[in-house]
């Protein structure tokens, strides 16, 4: 049998599927035009007369990127921050979240510890005190001081505990009556049914550590050491002229300064938009997978 729907419902559609249509129209356009100044001449991008579209179209871009050293460097230094600040900060963020999900019969002192954490996010120690542990402890000019300091977002951390509180509590009496201890509790029960917030968050933590820049301007003594979003900033923010060698600047006369910052913009964010794809269909799963039967 053929549902035909009402008039109303038909209206609500048409107006829902627009209004869609125009928000992901205003995600997608600047990035399309961004490709489209980079593809195109110099002089028609200072012009402005690029839009959608290149205007004389060029890789020379692309090809002096390609030959460019300094790029492919930080390039390497934020795949690196990426997935060792992603998989340190996600252990921390679920060996964190899971004791403080436990009832407090479970565990006494939850509630000190959950505060201890949650003043954290009003109070910071200050930039000053945060460089000097760093410094103090070796780790400038190294890897891990992108990754250590800022190690346990406890946002996220909030985040998942609240969710493992949401969790059933049945499915975690069945488990302890088949002898299931708290590590089991944790890998076979609260992971897999919480694969809907791990993505959210391992994508938020992925989106942090790729679009950070200021830590690797201030732990960062070489240049040669710096993220690709620190190493871009030295090339956008003008005031940051006096870093660029000669070289690169007779080069972006020669190209074209502009068409080679979007192309170098357009293709930092090139592999965080092709990881979201894959962690997105979690987004539109249900709070708990599977369920309980009584």
């Amino acid at each position: 049998m053929h549902y035909k729907p009402s008039a109303s419902r038909a209206v609500f559609n048409a107006v829902n599927v627009t209004l869609l249509l125009g928000v992901t129209l205003l995600g997608i356009i600047p990035f399309i035009h961004l490709l489209a100044v980079s593809l195109s001449s110099n002089a028609s991008a200072v012009a402005g007369q690029v839009k959608l579209w290149p205007v004389d179209f060029t890789w020379d871009a692309y090809v002096y990127l390609s030959q460019k050293a300094e790029f492919f460097r930080s390039l390497w230094v934020s795949l690196q921050r990426v997935v060792i600040g992603t998989i340190v900060s996600m252990l921390l963020c679920i060996i964190s979240a899971y004791p403080l999900s436990r009832e407090q019969s479970d565990f006494s002192s939850r509630t000190v510890y959950v505060w201890f954490f949650v003043i954290t996010m009003f109070f910071g120690g200050g930039l000053i005190p945060t460089y000097m542990i760093v410094k103090d402890t070796g780790l400038l000019d190294t890897i891990w001081a992108l990754v250590i300091p800022g190690a346990l977002n406890v946002w996220n951390m909030v985040m998942l505990l609240n969710f493992f509180r949401n969790i059933p509590k049945e499915l975690d009496e069945a488990a302890i009556m088949d002898g299931a201890g708290h590590v089991s509790l944790l890998f076979k029960i609260y992971l897999p049914v919480s694969l809907p917030a791990i993505a959210t968050i391992l994508l938020f933590t992925m989106i942090g550590h790729w679009n950070a820049w200021f830590d690797g301007v201030i732990y960062m003594n070489s240049p040669d050491n710096y993220p690709l979003q620190t190493y871009l900033s030295t090339l956008i923010t003008s005031s940051n002229k006096e870093s660029i060698s000669v070289d690169d600047l007779a080069s972006m006369q020669s190209y074209g300064e502009k068409t080679l910052r979007t192309a170098q913009i357009f293709l930092g964010a090139l592999p965080i938009m092709a990881v979201y794809p894959f962690l997105q269909q979690y987004f539109v799963k249900g709070i708990t997978v599977g369920s309980v039967k009584g």
